[in-house]
């Protein structure tokens, strides 16, 4: 579990909002988006923070002014990064390639990263100090694709913070650009991978055909806002010892799955003990699955737009609590094969034969792997980052919904991190299931617990 030392007081203070526009002219242009990019659930800003350490060969080197220079030239090969969004005919969305920039903040902070302590561990606790000040009420047509915030810190450190709209790429598409754009601040004039549009490779057919089972989107009523529920936060960190503990607690057939299915199935079980959900009801675990190399051929490199489907993995509470942790754990690496080109076609066909419907999220919660989009891996010069991981503890607007990131802890021990949002009262029983599983005790492993009153949330 996560431990944290006092916060230190710091001021910060920010320039004026600037665009940053591409280095030379761009093709003026509309281009569509997918129907797996244009879901309403991805209609939103999702931020990114790295943070990263002094490096004595850079001692000459401004952050700010390597980055945003970069940024500019990175904008060059992805120029539907400086357009607005328009919406078309039936709400679609697209982009129309106007070339007018992403916003930009120059900052500095009074504070060095020692002072921090263990409190850079995800999600960093100062986030929202270091992302750009947008209101969230705005409409997304009228915001850039990118909100950046590059702050100087005084040890001669520095937080990158990028905000993106998530209808214009998944992790895996961000990290790309990232990775284009670090490569342009390394001196780098071309990225090492072209980036592709090609998002007619994800529109609907014609005519449009739901074929596969889709029970991420069944619609199921329930008059309990999250909004309503007093929400606290834990991480929760799974370095070696906590993952064999998981692993050897797995028949053998078992022992050989991920990790994500393994932190995945122990926070869907400890979660479900926690909330005390009606042993009867039934409970969801969407799994994100990067459909690249689902696709026969898949997908082309360079592709990035949003190429993922989250397929649920379905139980009663009931039985999800009485049976052993392997059962979840087999239910979690079961659904992932669902996912296949077809799935991905009959997703895109109900967007629009459903209207862009939503995600459930009564009794569900959503996990993302995004320990292979490597936001720690970004190098603009000045090393690693010593963390690369989403602003926020949860998926978007959903309080059931959270990643798995790479972590190395205050002690140098390389692990995972699950941040969780729970209701105030649910959060001290959600941490002793958590802790009895992460240390191998095989009576909550293996046992049933009794279940109580039925909490009911949207998270």
């Amino acid at each position: 579990m996560a431990s944290s030392s006092p916060s230190p007081p710091f001021t910060m203070h920010k320039c004026k909002p600037e665009l940053v526009a591409p280095s030379i002219p761009t093709p003026d242009e509309t281009k569509l988006l997918s129907e797996i990019d244009d879901q309403n659930y991805l209609r939103f800003h999702y931020s990114i923070i790295q943070i990263y350490q002094n490096e004595s060969s850079m001692a000459n080197k401004d952050p700010v002014r390597v980055i945003r220079q970069a940024l500019a030239q990175a904008l060059v090969f992805y120029y539907p990064f400086a357009g607005r969004l328009r919406e078309g005919r039936a709400h679609k969305l697209m982009v129309d390639c106007t070339g007018e920039g992403v916003m930009f903040v120059e900052a500095d902070a009074d504070v060095t990263l020692d002072q921090f302590g263990d409190n850079l561990q995800p999600p960093f606790i100062h986030s929202k100090s270091f992302m750009c000040d947008v209101a969230e009420s705005e409409d997304i047509k009228n915001l850039p694709l990118l909100l950046i915030q590059v702050t100087r810190l005084k040890c001669g450190g520095f937080v990158v913070s990028t905000g993106w709209n998530h209808v214009m790429a998944d992790g895996a598409g961000l990290s790309q650009f990232m990775q284009a754009w670090a490569e342009m601040a390394r001196g780098i004039k071309t990225p090492s991978i072209s980036p592709l549009w090609r998002r007619e490779l994800l529109m609907a057919r014609d005519p449009p055909r739901i074929t596969c089972n889709h029970r991420e989107y069944d619609q199921i009523q329930d008059n309990l806002s999250s909004s309503d529920l007093d929400l606290v936060h834990r991480s929760f960190f799974f370095g070696p010892t906590q993952m064999a503990a998981l692993r050897g607690s797995l028949p053998r057939e078992l022992r050989q799955c991920t990790a994500f299915d393994l932190i995945t199935a122990c926070f869907w079980r400890c979660r479900t003990r926690a909330l005390q959900i009606d042993p009867n009801e039934d409970v969801r675990m969407m799994c994100i699955v990067n459909a690249r190399n689902r696709f026969r051929p898949p997908l082309p490199v360079g592709y990035y737009g949003n190429a993922f489907a989250y397929p649920a993995a379905m139980a009663t509470a009931g039985k999800l609590c009485a049976n052993p942790y392997a059962y979840a754990v087999e239910l979690i690496h079961n659904v992932k094969g669902a996912v296949t080109e077809e799935y991905m076609h009959s997703v895109a066909d109900l967007m629009v034969l459903k209207g862009r419907c939503m995600p459930t999220t009564v009794r569900s919660c959503l996990v993302s792997d995004l320990t292979r989009a490597r936001f720690r891996d970004v190098d603009f010069g000045w090393g690693k980052a010593l963390s690369g991981a989403p602003a926020k503890g949860s998926t978007g607007p959903f309080y059931g919904g959270t990643h798995i990131v790479s972590y190395k802890n205050s002690n140098g021990v390389d692990g995972l991190v699950l941040p969780v949002w729970m209701p105030a009262k649910a959060m001290p029983m959600f941490v002793k299931e958590m802790e009895d599983l992460m240390s191998g005790n095989q009576k909550q492993l293996n046992h049933p617990t009794k279940t109580a009153a039925f909490i009911r949330s949207t998270m």
